[in-house]
């Protein structure tokens, strides 16, 4: 693995090849479901070590959002303690679309991670290829050295996001029901920052779970106007289906912003406009 690569997926035969230099964290997360921790315990990659979503990857929420940005110390102390290290290449895995595995990735790379590593199809795409599974509560051995250095990713606030939804291409990654304010199954509000375009993240992946092609991708983006030249931002609920938004538009080529605090953040703001239909 090399940071200098063009891909930020590894597909598991590759991950499989790699003699024992790579960290690999399990972030298996469910929005309304068990904790990952129960499926990462029925079976799991050979070495990985559980990575929770809620407690590694995100502060508290709060007016920030659901699952705001965590403060810099605190996530280099998580990564540290899960065995990642500047030098040492990592690879993230779910068990759903990549989905809680993108916001791992985004997550690394915003802090500064080279080498970062999404397993395309994840656990089911292992398992698909006949490859072990382990069952036990795997520990890291000695701790990482990770240093966190926020910016590495571009990111947007509320008002850089509103901005851009007037300039450039603002993606919301939820479903259409949501976008259009007939259903909000989390937040308060209902409805769509305005200007924003609808661009579900189902439709990144295959059937199996994989993510479409290059070429696929770019084709559904350049349809949205997310195209070369124009900036490009995605948010979603909470920060989380949007950075996998931003992974399938950097399969693409194309880079884009992530706003983090996302829908649960804009309505945080009684002032903010909302949209619908």
């Amino acid at each position: 693995m090399s940071p200098h690569s063009s891909s930020p997926l590894i597909r598991p035969e590759e991950l499989a090849a790699i003699d024992g230099d790579v960290t690999i964290l399990d972030v298996r997360w469910r929005l309304a479901g068990p904790p990952g921790i129960e499926s990462y315990r029925e079976g799991h990659i050979p070495g990985a070590v559980f990575c929770d979503l809620n407690a590694d990857l995100a502060a508290p929420p709060g007016p920030d959002g659901r699952h705001p940005l965590p403060p810099a110390a605190a996530f280099e102390s998580a990564m540290r303690r899960l065995g990642v290290s500047d030098a040492r290449p990592v690879v993230v895995y779910d068990d759903a679309d990549s989905t809680s595995a993108a916001r791992a990735w985004w997550t690394l790379r915003y802090f500064g991670h080279r080498d970062v590593r999404v397993l395309d199809g994840g656990m089911r795409a292992w398992t698909r290829a006949g490859l072990p599974a382990a069952r036990d509560d795997t520990q890291a051995g000695e701790p990482g050295d990770f240093t966190a250095e926020p910016g590495g990713m571009p990111m947007l606030d509320a008002d850089r996001a509103a901005e851009l939804a007037g300039r450039g291409v603002l993606l919301d990654a939820r479903a259409p029901e949501r976008y259009r304010g007939e259903v909000e199954p989390v937040d308060p509000v209902a409805g769509h920052i305005p200007g924003a375009v609808n661009a579900p993240t189902t439709q990144n992946v295959e059937p199996d779970g994989r993510f479409h092609s290059r070429e696929f991708l770019r084709e559904r983006f350049d349809a949205l106007g997310a195209v070369e030249g124009v900036p490009v931002g995605a948010y979603c609920g909470s920060g989380v289906t949007a950075a996998h938004e931003v992974l399938a538009l950097e399969i693409a080529g194309l880079p884009a912003a992530l706003y983090v605090g996302s829908w649960s953040n804009w309505v945080a703001g009684p002032d903010r406009p909302v949209a619908t239909g």
